[in-house]
This record gives structure tokens, sequence and C-alpha cells, in this order.
């Protein structure tokens, strides 16, 4: 088995996990802890491994505006937030995000939010960026999204230094 198909049936194993764990950690304490990618924060995977809502490339590239998806709630938000021990500083911490995204098909669930940080740079405008650089490698057929899902899902950060410098600073403005 190819290094990527270990990655993705690691991932695959974590989420499964995760869907159990996410159920009982509603109501008890969890403790989630940012891992590193260099300077890059990245989010704790036994609390957000990612999810996904569609594996489906048209939905993704022709379902129009993930609006109808984005239902976060500001309790939601506040959890992730106690998970991690982060509180909101304008301009440093953070945006509650969706580790895959909503317009890579990524779920509104808890198992796929987290508190990104603005700061240290690469942060959250920088996720965006690799966010987008991913859609545009789906919609134009040289990527499979299910790859798209696994590699945001696993280090976004590592996709971010592997983009074209063309991109790095490409982030579109969306519908929240």
């Amino acid at each position: 088995m190819s290094t990527k198909g270990l990655a993705l049936s690691a991932w695959l194993v974590a989420l499964l996990l995760s869907a159990s764990f996410l159920q009982s950690a509603q109501v008890a304490s969890v403790k989630a802890h940012y891992a590193y990618d260099g300077p890059a924060a990245l989010p704790d995977k036994t609390v957000t491994p990612g999810q996904i809502r569609t594996s489906s490339t048209q939905d993704v590239c022709h379902g129009g505006s993930t609006k109808q998806y984005r239902h976060t709630t500001e309790v939601e938000k506040n959890q992730v937030y106690q998970w991690y021990g982060a509180t909101k500083a304008p301009g440093k911490c953070c945006e509650v995000d969706h580790l895959i995204s909503l317009e890579l098909g990524g779920s509104d669930e808890l198992g796929n939010l987290w508190p990104q940080p603005y700061e240290p740079r690469p942060g959250a405008h920088e996720k965006d960026s690799v966010e987008n650089f991913l859609h545009a490698q789906v919609c134009s057929g040289k990527m499979k999204l299910t790859d798209a899902q696994t590699q945001i899902a696993l280090d976004w950060y590592a996709v971010y230094q592997t983009m074209p410098k063309t991109h790095k600073g490409t982030v579109v403005a969306r519908q929240k």
C-alpha cells in the first residue's frame, strides 16, 4: 500500500473513531491541543478529524453557495473555543473554521470545527487560500475531491507549502 493509501486509511479510521468520541464529547470535558507543522497551527485530530457532507464533485463544483450548509451556532462556536482553551482576540485568535471547508464538501458538524488562529502566520487567511486552490483543482478536473478532502484534513499547511506562489495570496470573499 502506498504512503498516500496508508494516510487515507489512517484518516478514515480516525474519522470513524471520532464519530463515537464526539457523541460523548458533548457531555464530557474535552481538552484539545493544537498540533503544529512548523509555524502553522493544526487541529487536534482526536477532537477535529474533519467530517464530510458530500463526496460528490458535481455538488461541490455546481451546487451553488455554501451558505445553505453554514449553520454553526454561537453555542457550538463557544464549545469549540472551550475545547481548545482558545479566547477570541481580534486579529490574533481565532475564527471557528471548518477543517474540511464547506467548499470542499466538508460538514458543519463539531468534528469538523476548530478555532483557527490568524497569528502566527501562516494562519486562517493562508488556509483560506488552500481551500480556494483545492476547490479550483477539483473543479478543473486536476484532482479528485476525495484526495483534496484527505489532504486538507491531514495537514493544510503541507498543501500550502506545495502550492504555486501565484495562489498563495488568493482568497476569494465567501458568503458567511
